[in-house]
């Protein structure tokens, strides 16, 4: 196989993980707390000798987390919590401590404060949130206070990962921090309200446009280098 096909299939593969990623955002443009993700590029320049030219590859094994403020809906529910600024929610699931920033959150029969999964949600020292039951109404200060009956009685954390570099998605909305967490200096948390996804549809189908035809460019192309291969092989069996 020549160089320019390995190039083009590494082109091509590249596109195709770009595109899975488009149809996921697309897919989750209206869940609750989604983060877009986008696929990073690289090149890479592989030297052949001084009489050849270089040969130059592209890979697309990075995803980066796109962690712009998607938009407050509100709706009223005492424990619907949004983020405003950076921060996540801390939740516990059966693998570890993991992060989101979808505040769709209910009480179970214990009075704990936990996700639709049931995912207890964490407090500024990592423990479960409690939420006394029968005190009147439950107020959520901005900077995670809870307070029953007019009492502080808990405060919901905000937090950010150690290591931004180091941050893994684990499905839509929840993500694992390899390097730990810190808490979030300036998140602002609203009760009542909830954090749409940030994903905008119409960019991200024009997008999906331009990476299908960029694919069908190259899909023309390698189907090009196919045809001269074949009539250079053509060729030199007619000389023999």
């Amino acid at each position: 196989m020549e160089n320019a096909t390995y190039a083009a299939i590494t082109r091509q593969t590249g596109l195709m993980a770009e595109m899975r990623a488009i149809a996921n955002n697309i897919a989750n443009s209206s869940t609750t707390g989604f983060r877009a993700e986008e696929v990073v590029f690289a090149e890479h320049v592989a030297s052949l000798g001084a009489d050849h030219p270089s040969l130059s590859m592209a890979t697309a094994e990075v995803r980066n987390t796109v962690n712009l403020q998607g938009s407050l809906t509100q709706t009223g529910g005492p424990f619907d919590l949004a983020i405003e600024g950076e921060g996540y929610f801390a939740v516990q699931t059966p693998e570890g401590e993991r992060l989101t920033r979808a505040g769709h959150f209910t009480t179970n029969q214990n009075g704990d404060l936990v996700t639709s999964e049931g995912f207890p949600v964490l407090d500024a020292g990592g423990a479960p949130v409690f939420i006394p039951q029968g005190v009147g109404g439950i107020g959520i200060a901005p900077d995670g206070t809870v307070s029953a009956g007019g009492q502080p009685v808990g405060q919901i954390g905000m937090f950010v990962p150690t290591d931004p570099l180091k941050v893994t998605r684990e499905d839509g909305v929840r993500f694992r921090s390899d390097a730990g967490t810190e808490p979030a200096l300036n998140g602002r948390l609203m009760q009542g309200f909830l954090e749409e996804s940030n994903v905008n549809p119409i960019l991200q189908v024009s997008r999906m446009i331009e990476v299908q035809r960029a694919y069908e460019l190259g899909q023309s192309f390698m189907e090009r280098e196919d045809e001269r291969i074949m009539q250079a092989i053509r060729e030199l069996h007619k000389a023999r």
